[in-house]
């Protein structure tokens, strides 16, 4: 009876080895299948890939370099231009001014032309004569200059024709006579000369 009993007792303990036995198996399986699966899932990186990817890659840098330039020079542009603008404003920033002052100028003209040779006025006209080259100089001073208009060719930019006369000393489209004065601020027309062209 003993006997039987440990016989009983070897063959559970061995059903209980076998068992242990199975599951190191199954367990040892499944780490050998997950490292194969791992194994399958590392990307072999291919060259042609790689190169395809450091081109496109080259492009977008190439691209961003001429974003980039583009900008610069733009930018470069507006720098050029707003100076030139803010030179152009000083230089001519006086205008306005002068504008308002040319019919005093154009008074002074007529009033000298008016004095004559009479003797009478002659002082008078002496001392209206010095005041107005003392404002001429002024003027000068800030870039004012008169235009020469008489004999030369007519146009439009510097002269405002307010009639034509049948000449025979000029050819057609001369200047024969100017009514009233033009001026240029530095090398800007500020008025042009009112004159007489020739048919």
């Amino acid at each position: 009876m003993k006997q039987n009993q440990e016989f009983q007792e070897n063959e559970t303990e061995m059903n209980e080895n076998r068992e242990a036995e199975a599951v190191e198996n199954e367990a040892a399986q499944a780490n050998t299948d997950a490292s194969s699966e791992a194994e399958g899932n590392v990307e072999v990186l291919d060259p042609t890939h790689l190169q395809s990817e450091v081109e496109r890659l080259q492009t977008l840098a190439d691209d961003s370099q001429q974003r980039f330039l583009r900008t610069q020079a733009d930018f470069d542009n507006y720098r050029k231009r707003t100076l030139k603008e803010k030179e152009d404003f000083a230089k001519y920033a006086s205008s306005k001014l002068i504008t308002e002052l040319l019919p005093i100028i154009d008074n002074f003209d007529r009033a000298i032309a008016a004095a004559g040779d009479s003797a009478e006025i002659e002082s008078f006209a002496k001392g209206v004569n010095m005041i107005f080259r003392q404002l001429e100089g002024v003027l000068k001073a800030e870039g004012l200059e008169t235009m020469d208009s008489v004999g030369q060719p007519f146009n439009p930019e510097f002269h405002q024709a307010i009639m034509q006369v049948e000449s025979d000393e000029h050819e057609e489209g001369i200047v024969v006579e100017e009514v009233q004065r033009g001026y240029k601020l530095k090398d800007k027309v500020l008025r042009p000369a009112m004159v007489k062209v020739s048919m």
